[in-house]
């Protein structure tokens, strides 16, 4: 846990009871969605993305950034990052990972397969 982490939890105290999580990597990245219990007893969603980093000393740690979802933002968060995916789709030509990497369930050892041999034809 780093200081950031340490002082969330201490000046956060709606932070109680995990009800339900998911995760997923992404190459260096790993994404939690956390579901968590108000002491209201109401559901809001954490979702936070997590770095594996290296420092000097040779020692690793985990950067976090957190982002709390609350059950009355939902629809606008939905509807928000639904356009904002539409749009990205919309505008850049579709690339599948397994299209440019050889073992796309592995990321961290990224290795492009991508053919260029044709370019100079």
């Amino acid at each position: 846990m780093n200081e950031f982490d340490s002082l969330i939890n201490e000046t956060n105290p709606i932070e109680k009871e995990e009800i339900y999580t998911e995760s997923f990597r992404a190459g260096k990245r790993t994404y939690f969605f956390d579901v968590k219990k108000m002491k209201s007893s109401e559901y809001y969603i954490t979702i936070t993305e997590s770095k594996k980093r290296l420092l000097r000393n040779g020692q690793f740690v985990y950067e976090k950034h957190h982002l709390y979802l609350y059950k009355e933002d939902f629809d606008k968060f939905i509807t928000a990052i639904n356009n904002t995916v539409d749009f990205v789709k919309g505008t850049q030509p579709e690339l599948s990972s397994s299209l440019l990497f050889d073992d796309d369930k592995n990321q961290e050892n990224l290795t492009p397969i991508l053919n260029f041999e044709d370019l100079d034809k």
